[in-house]
């Protein structure tokens, strides 16, 4: 099962949005400066799907899923459930 693309965007803008200041991310962030903004603006509905922002999205999905030591994408719900492993402050 995967993490719809909706939910991927959802997540990622709120990983963007409340992490932007952790170290841990900080590498990841400067590569994703692209997917994550766009994550936001798709989950606030003020861009249009399309093939090329899906692509963008899951791309991003897939470097955060790496990131957070997923293997694959078992369907997360929330950025809790992508991160509970990790060594940071919530």
């Amino acid at each position: 099962m995967n993490t719809p693309l909706e939910t991927q965007a959802q997540i990622l803008a709120e990983l963007w949005l409340d992490y932007r200041d952790e170290e841990y991310f900080a590498e990841f962030f400067g590569y994703a400066d692209l997917g994550l903004p766009l994550s936001y603006l798709l989950a606030n509905n003020i861009v249009t799907r399309n093939t090329e922002t899906d692509k963008f999205v899951t791309d991003t999905w897939q470097l955060f899923l790496n990131l957070c030591g997923h293997e694959e994408d078992t369907g997360f719900e929330d950025l809790a459930d992508v991160i509970a492993n990790l060594d940071i402050e919530e």
